[in-house]
């Protein structure tokens, strides 16, 4: 059985540390407490883990946030992996920092990354884990907040909430994302 964790951000060294750059923050965590290593391989920075009798494909898109359903859409057809065995990572505005949600579809909520993985795989129905960036900006800010760097102060909190996230994604590998959604949403 095969699974596909991507991860949303932008590879450029310019983005390392933003909030739009969650998504990567998130499947690095999940990668270092696997021991996984990614190489650059099509459309994306690889890794390949085994866990529990299941193969699970990590990516993050080197095709930049707009244009991430290329490279999950490559991935899923590459390996073969069926649609509910995908799950990406991303950052969320409308939850407070931290918050990580669960769900199996839904709406892309103005996110422009889940916009394309939508348009590629031609549904809404693969599953997502939202982390929490918070929306502390003022009016017209958005573009400068989400593409702004963390404080050390929301740093540390970040690095205690990956941990939640790593066991949130071990979840999903373990249980699917019913019983992960109940267990972590909110949390």
């Amino acid at each position: 059985m095969k699974y596909l964790i991507a991860g949303l951000g932008n590879l450029s060294p310019e983005y390392e540390n933003t909030r739009h750059n969650m998504g990567f923050m998130v499947l690095d965590a999940f990668a270092k407490a696997s021991g996984a290593f990614f190489n650059t391989d099509r459309y994306a920075q690889k890794a390949e883990i085994k866990y529990r009798g299941k193969t699970v494909i990590l990516i993050k898109p080197s095709t930049f946030m707009n244009l991430s359903g290329k490279a999950v859409n490559y991935w899923k057809q590459q390996e073969n992996i069926p649609l509910e065995n995908i799950l990406v990572l991303v950052d969320d505005l409308s939850l407070p920092l931290g918050v990580i949600r669960l769900r199996p579809g839904g709406s892309e909520a103005g996110h422009n990354g889940l916009k394309s993985i939508t348009s590629c795989l031609s549904t809404q129905n693969y599953s997502r884990l939202r982390f929490g960036i918070g929306n502390d900006f003022p009016k017209g800010g958005q573009v400068d907040y989400v593409l702004g760097n963390f404080s050390n102060e929301d740093l540390d909190l970040i690095n205690q909430r990956t941990l939640v996230t790593t066991e949130a994604i071990y979840g999903f590998l373990t249980d699917g994302i019913q019983i992960t959604m109940n267990k972590f949403n909110g949390k």
